[in-house]
């Protein structure tokens, strides 16, 4: 197959807009707290990382560090974080997640897996398969890796 750069423009217009729609379909499932992104992906991010301080919590996020300030007040506000001093500076502080915080988290992923393995189950086995290279591929894209020439 020759490269077609009208084709591939319209192909990344299509993909942009079917993974916008089917992020959005996901990220609709959330856990009891029913936490809005941000506050969610915090979260994420400390239940992957460990415990980090607030300025690397918004620069994981690509917020300022005001924005990342209330996000993790409001989610110590609800038992999710915990704010201790930092081992080494004392004018740090460190955010850790709490048993609550990783359960929502859990709890949230489990919902937006079930959703989306109930979608799968009205697949065919080859539209199954389809979507397994899919998966390949897209982790590709975004780990922004080129593929055979």
């Amino acid at each position: 197959m020759t490269h077609d750069p009208a084709r591939d423009s319209e192909l990344a217009a299509d993909l942009r807009r079917a993974l916008g729609s089917s992020t959005r379909r996901i990220r609709s499932r959330r856990g009891a707290a029913d936490l809005p992104d941000p506050q969610f992906n915090v979260l994420a991010i400390l239940l992957r990382e460990g415990p980090l301080t607030p300025g690397a919590l918004a620069d994981a996020e690509h917020v300022q560090p005001p924005s990342m300030t209330r996000t993790v007040n409001a989610l110590v506000a609800l038992g999710f974080v915990a704010k201790s001093e930092h081992p080494s500076d004392g004018r740090l502080v460190v955010v850790s997640l709490t048993p609550e915080g990783e359960a929502e988290v859990r709890e949230t992923r489990r919902r937006r897996d079930a959703w989306l393995a109930e979608q799968l189950g009205t697949m065919t086995a080859d539209e199954r398969r389809t979507l397994a290279e899919a998966a390949v591929l897209l982790r590709r894209i975004a780990a922004g890796q080129r593929g055979p020439a």
